[in-house]
């Protein structure tokens, strides 16, 4: 659940914030666009990576920002500070030669929020609500980084795994599995 600090932030990231404020006020669960640029960037990353890159940060105690989930288009978004493309990038080549597909939204798009209170059937929910401003920390920048490489990584492989070791529709009869 989002903090009312959190909400005055992120609010005044949209065109309107009184409007935006309003909405929240009558419905809580009411996502809402927001342009990315001026308070915040976001990273964007196929659901199994984002899902996996957020639990690798929570479990690490790593630096972390506020994180949604858009569930029907199976997709995380990483909020950044603004301006962090640059960093972001060069850290990500730091991990690997071959970075993994993400996206970048900064000035010029809009991202759907997810309301200060969303339930956990909604469409758009918070992994991690924003409480307050989040910090331009460094360390939050190269921990998405690192972890986001990692658990691209750790997806492919078991990709790989499951189609090499994937078990027959229709075994033969009498065979029996091995344990």
């Amino acid at each position: 659940m989002m903090t009312r600090r959190g909400m005055q932030w992120l609010s005044a990231a949209a065109d309107d914030p009184a409007d935006c404020r309003a909405q929240w006020a009558e419905d809580p669960r009411r996502p809402y666009a927001l342009p990315t640029g001026r308070l915040f960037d976001l990273v964007v990353l196929e659901q199994r990576i984002g899902l996996e890159t957020f639990d690798q940060i929570d479990r690490r105690c790593m630096p972390l920002g506020p994180v949604s989930v858009d569930w029907g288009s199976r997709r995380v978004g990483f909020f950044l500070p603004s301006n962090s493309l640059g960093r972001f990038r060069g850290m990500v080549k730091c991990e690997t030669q071959e970075p993994p597909q993400y996206r970048y939204l900064s000035t010029g798009s809009v991202v759907v929020v997810p309301g200060p209170m969303p339930l956990s059937g909604d469409r758009y929910t918070w992994l991690c609500a924003p409480m307050r401003r989040p910090e331009a920390n460094p360390a939050r920048i190269a921990a998405l980084a690192a972890m986001f490489v990692a658990a691209s990584s750790l997806v492919a492989r078991a990709e790989r795994y499951g189609q090499e070791h994937a078990r027959p529709e229709h075994p033969e009869p009498g065979a029996t599995r091995a344990r």
